[in-house]
């Protein structure tokens, strides 16, 4: 199984900036950059006097970002990007920048399904007369040795030995009983885990709606198993539509979402992905309160729901309306934080998002002030090959059509990297392509200034 490995995430870096006395302190660049300092910051001393740079308090330098003319024309030129601009973002080149968000394979295997599973297969002798009967076991007419006697995942069992277990499964989902309802979303789960045809003889079976209602349910084992068997069952295709289309199926993912164990919202989570894969749902998925739901997850989830947020969050955010949706539920602080975090993939996924909202001036302007440019100058400087690609790239998404942020890069002291960085034998072409371009922007940049400074 492919999958998105965990990592324990870094803790967030200290606060930006510190006093002009710091730059005098023998300690290494490394111990400055533990205080919030790092020696592009000091190098940025250096062109701060350029005539063509806005000082940092000024209202050019500080353009963009409150006053609500200025929102007005960042949205038509959003509207009208350069040709540049369109270039760094052609589609086959986003398709392999983001690869890693579009291979979903990570949540195809429900391990917790799994070792549900196992866990209710009798390890020894019968139980005694004062054990509890295992939960599985209970109520549907199947006894012990229907589903779970030999190849209770399905992994080779016959569709036509599956039928009468799903038939089964799905009137005890009608049923009046919790414990039943509890127990068939249970098996569902397991069995839709490995196999399309069974996910699709499941769907086919009118399972779906009667799944949805779990969703919502105060039993967070029921909610957990209705969760999950919607992410098995999501995996096949043909039911993308029919759980989209089930009343309430989206909202009670969110629900789930909300509401859930961890497994819970990270398979709620997982489902909903699953759902915006598919170009039509994005629009439906984002209208039912999955983007601040997801925002939440990626900043109180666990390291693995993180990142099935971000992931979800990167597909969902395709669409514009979406962005905006991001971006008000308080996405770019998280995101800038995120930046700094090493190790598991995290930051790079973070980075992609932060492109993505970048595409947008209310995107660009929370990032910008949440201390994004400084975040991303940091990782073209001393992050991993792959980190320095794609902070490249939100960069230019950043700078594109903004002079106001392409000052601000020349102040954080983005220069001297991203000429290391394109003159790097270990860079590959296209790293050093964005490298120049964005390099190109500062040029353009600098020469506009010294012509405005030069008109008498």
């Amino acid at each position: 199984m492919v999958s998105l490995a965990d990592s324990q995430l870094a803790a967030s870096p200290a606060p930006r900036g510190s006093s002009p006395s710091s730059s005098s302190s023998s300690s290494s660049p490394r111990a400055h950059r533990s205080l919030g300092r790092s020696m592009r910051t000091v190098r940025s001393k250096f062109v701060r006097a350029d005539p063509y740079l806005p000082p940092p308090g000024s209202p050019a330098a500080s353009e963009g970002l409150t006053d609500s003319a200025v929102d007005v024309r960042l949205r038509e030129l959003a509207a009208a990007k350069s040709a540049e601009a369109e270039a760094a973002a052609a589609p086959e080149e986003l398709l392999e920048i983001s690869r890693g968000f579009s291979d979903y394979s990570s949540f195809s295997s429900d391990i917790s399904g799994e070792l549900e599973r196992l866990a209710s297969i009798p390890p020894g002798p019968a139980p005694g007369p004062g054990d509890r009967e295992p939960e599985l076991g209970l109520g549907l007419g199947l006894g012990a040795s229907g589903l779970w006697e030999d190849d209770s995942s399905g992994e080779t069992m016959e569709v036509e030995r599956a039928e009468p277990v799903v038939r089964a499964c799905v009137e005890g989902l009608r049923g009046a009983g919790a414990a039943k309802k509890r127990e068939a979303a249970a098996r569902l789960r397991v069995l839709a885990k490995d196999r399309t045809e069974l996910r699709e003889l499941i769907g086919g079976a009118g399972a779906i709606p009667a799944l949805v209602p779990l969703l919502r349910s105060a039993d967070p084992a029921a909610q957990e198993s209705a969760a999950t068997a919607l992410l098995n069952l999501s995996l096949a295709e043909a039911n993308r539509a029919a759980i989209a289309g089930a009343p309430g199926g989206i909202k009670g993912l969110v629900h789930a979402l909300r509401t859930g164990t961890a497994a819970a919202k990270q398979n709620a989570a997982c489902a909903l992905l699953s759902l915006a894969m598919a170009e039509e749902h994005r629009a439906a998925v984002g209208a039912s309160g999955a983007v601040p739901a997801l925002v939440a997850l990626m900043v109180g989830g666990s390291s693995r729901g993180k990142k099935d947020a971000l992931t979800a969050l990167y597909k969902l955010c395709a669409l514009r309306r979406n962005k905006e949706r991001a971006v008000s539920a308080g996405a770019a602080a998280p995101l800038v934080r995120m930046v700094a975090e090493r190790g598991g993939g995290t930051a790079e996924k973070a980075m992609v998002v932060l492109a993505s909202l970048a595409g947008i001036p209310e995107g660009s302007e929370a990032i910008v002030a949440a201390g994004g440019v400084g975040a991303l100058v940091e990782a073209v400087e001393d992050g991993p090959a792959r980190g320095r690609e794609l902070a490249v790239h939100a960069l230019l998404q950043l700078c594109a059509d903004c002079p106001q942020n392409r000052a601000l890069l020349v102040r954080e002291g983005a220069i001297p990297p991203l000429v290391a960085l394109s003159q790097s034998a270990a860079a590959s072409a296209r790293v050093k392509h964005k490298a120049e371009k964005l390099l190109g922007y500062l040029r353009e940049q600098r020469q506009e200034g010294v012509e405005a400074t030069a008109t008498p």
